[in-house]
């Protein structure tokens, strides 16, 4: 088992930066693929970014490639999604999530265990 815990969530202006963090609790967190997904008032949970455990490989979404930055360090049992150039599309609660086995997934349905998730508002 994990747990999960969002934090660094605020108000921004379009166009800012802000980076969220996802401190992670429980046994062998290190082999646990992570991602990140984001859900706006009224619409479908999406995805945002992956990363694996065991290669560092990465993937994101068309709307945040470029922008968007996935990063972890096991050592410290974080996860960290480095925001820039926001756009107030973004607006949205992100979520930090994680999944036992190997590989990169994009469904919210692939994943094991959730964060609180934590509000970014972007102000145009």
């Amino acid at each position: 088992q994990v747990q999960l815990v969002e934090a660094g969530g605020g108000l921004v202006q379009a166009g800012g930066s802000l980076r969220l963090s996802c401190a992670a609790s429980g046994r062998t967190f290190s082999r646990y693929n992570m991602g990140w997904f984001r859900q706006a008032a009224g619409k479908e949970r999406e995805f945002v970014a992956a990363i694996t455990w065991n290669t560092g490989r990465t993937l994101y979404a068309d709307s945040v490639k470029g922008r968007f930055t996935i990063s972890r360090d096991n050592a410290k049992n974080m996860v960290y999604l480095q925001m820039k150039s926001l756009k107030p599309e973004d607006t949205a609660v992100y979520y930090c999530a994680a999944r036992e086995g190997a590989g990169l997934y994009f469904a919210a349905g692939e994943y094991d265990y959730w964060g609180q998730g934590t509000q970014v508002t972007v102000s145009s």
